[in-house]
């Protein structure tokens, strides 16, 4: 499993909500770029952004921050947040990102997810309250549950989809195992797992969510960290030790 630790830009901070509140937050940082060198000096083999001005707003309020980022590390850079169209998307990869996020205009918009994905990398960003799909930087609920979103999307060329369960984010009281091992055996796309991680057991258990046997076994292919690690609950090098 890959770890993904996770900077999320809020006016250019480094900030990590809690259940998405953007009332409540506690800033990491004042710089993007020098919080993800320290990310891959320590051995992460990706580094995951989100934008969450533009996960609100559907604009791009963090693309300086973004790119900074992206020159400063030698590892794929992920990037999700406002992602509403071709446009959107590619002014991230000419940024230099390596995979975009598309979480809101993919729920609504299947199709624009194919679009997209003929010309880049793209993951699903399914963020779940419940077992509702959540819009607009979680603001609102897209009325559909998350299998029916999912079966629109398995055959849209998104490489990855990566499943956030809303009510363990940024809590740390441990990963939503049941709902991943449903996703996982609901989607022949790669998961990643992303809320509610806090111990290196956690970690250990997420390795441990699996569907089918022998050479056909399938297990999660990463999992998106971020209060636990800002918190020093653990440490990247302890977090790639385990997930190895």
């Amino acid at each position: 499993m890959k770890l993904f630790p996770a900077i999320d830009l809020l006016g250019g901070q480094v900030v990590q909500l809690v259940q998405g509140d953007f009332n409540q937050g506690k800033v990491h940082g004042n710089n993007p770029a020098e919080v993800a060198q320290r990310f891959v000096e320590a051995g992460c083999p990706w580094v995951h952004c989100v934008d969450l001005d533009a996960a609100r707003t559907g604009e791009a309020h963090n693309s300086a921050a973004i790119a900074a980022v992206a020159q400063a590390i030698s590892v794929p850079l992920q990037v999700g947040g406002g992602v509403r169209s071709e446009e959107s998307a590619r002014r991230l990869v000419d940024l230099g990102v390596t995979r975009v996020v598309m979480g809101t205009a993919a729920v609504s918009n299947p199709a624009l997810v194919e679009q997209v994905a003929k010309h880049q990398r793209v993951a699903i960003g399914l963020d779940i309250r419940g077992r509702e799909v959540a819009v607009e930087g979680w603001t609102k609920g897209s009325g559909q549950d998350w299998t029916e979103a999912l079966a629109r999307l398995e055959n849209a060329g998104a490489e990855a989809v990566i499943v956030t369960q809303i009510k363990g984010e940024g809590l740390m009281g441990g990963p939503d195992l049941s709902g991943l091992q449903e996703v996982l055996s609901a989607t022949k796309m790669a998961v990643i797992a992303s809320g509610g991680v806090g111990t290196l057991a956690d970690l250990e258990a997420l390795k441990g969510v699996s569907v089918g046997e022998g050479a056909e076994i399938r297990t999660l292919e990463g999992v998106i960290v971020g209060t636990a690690l800002y918190e020093k609950k653990f440490s990247i090098k302890e977090a790639v030790e385990v997930l190895q």
